[in-house]
């Protein structure tokens, strides 16, 4: 357990690189549509070159057939879960340091409750109980920056965050959907999509449009060399090596209470972007109501994981 907790919280780190350096950029001037766009672009040429290397050019060939085949739907779902998602968290960085928003993120948990309810799916009311917890810790941190900014700022870098935690689990329970039977949905159930990389790369491709059309509608200044190394490194470190950690982590769990254990130690990149943006950017540490919103969003991230774990295990 240890052992899995140790890699776990190793993803963790590597995830974190995406609302530090995503900060970074917005402090150096560079522009949100380019920050956002870029990370995929990258993430389409390693993930073809981790596919073609690893699982071979026959099974890139077939990914790319079924892309052709069902790009409607790979359009949907990937500008949905990866571009309206991702766009949304670069554009808040404009207006909030990265810790602030790697907290406000972790309303995804809750974000993804209610879409699952929406596709039929039911929980136990204590699981109700944890997501109250994560959401008072959410409101406590932003709330810490209340005199610190205007509340056009506030509002802008909350509202955004709140946003994309509804589109990631949306798109990538389309997918799931699509991928279990749903009669609403086009049949993707092949062999090919269920290696978890070739799904990233499949909603990566489908998300270039969404990309291209906001490069044209924002008509963004061109990128600099810093902007363009940085967005490499965030789709390096956040979209390859973390998620490759985390996949290994989980494919090591024996039972739902290692797996538990393996997705609470997510919650860690609020404290990891905390100390990079201290570290590097020269962040002031948050004040107390700040802290003890990290602390209450982490108990409350914790006791939802566990509970279900113990709720499959049962």
């Amino acid at each position: 357990m240890l052992r899995l907790i140790l890699i776990g919280l190793l993803s963790g780190f590597f995830f974190s690189s995406t609302f530090v350096l995503n900060r970074m950029m917005s402090l150096q001037g560079g522009h949100w549509v380019w920050t956002a766009s870029l990370r995929y672009g990258y993430m389409i040429i390693f993930l073809m070159l981790w596919v073609g290397l690893f699982r071979g050019f026959d099974v890139f060939k077939k990914a790319l057939r079924h892309f052709y085949d069902h790009w409607l739907f790979w359009t949907l779902t990937g500008s949905v879960g990866f571009g309206g998602f991702y766009a949304l968290i670069c554009y808040s960085a404009d207006y909030a340091p990265g810790w602030v928003i790697a907290t406000t993120w972790q309303f995804t948990i809750i974000a993804t409750l209610i879409v699952l309810i929406c596709f039929g799916r039911s929980f136990p009311k204590r699981i109700w109980l944890f997501s109250c917890l994560v959401f008072a810790g959410v409101l406590m941190v932003n709330l810490s920056r209340a005199d610190a900014v205007n509340v056009a700022d506030l509002v802008k870098s909350i509202i955004p965050v709140l946003i994309a935690a509804f589109c990631y689990p949306i798109g990538n329970q389309l997918v799931w959907e699509a991928t279990n039977g749903n009669q609403r949905l086009p049949d993707i159930n092949t062999p090919v999509i269920h290696d978890p990389f070739i799904k990233v790369l499949l909603m990566s491709l489908g998300s270039a449009p969404f990309w291209l059309f906001l490069v044209i509608v924002n008509a963004p200044p061109l990128p600099s060399k810093g902007q363009l190394v940085s967005t490499a490194l965030v789709a390096l470190s956040s979209g390859v090596v973390a998620t490759s950690i985390f996949l290994y982590a989980r494919n090591l769990s024996q039972n739902a209470a290692e797996l538990a254990a393996v997705d609470s130690t997510q919650s860690s990149e609020v404290i990891f972007a905390l100390v990079g943006e201290m570290v590097i950017l020269g962040a002031a540490f948050p004040n107390i109501y700040g802290v003890m919103g990290i602390l209450i969003t982490g108990v409350g991230l914790v006791a939802f994981v566990r509970h279900q774990g113990a709720v499959v295990d049962g």
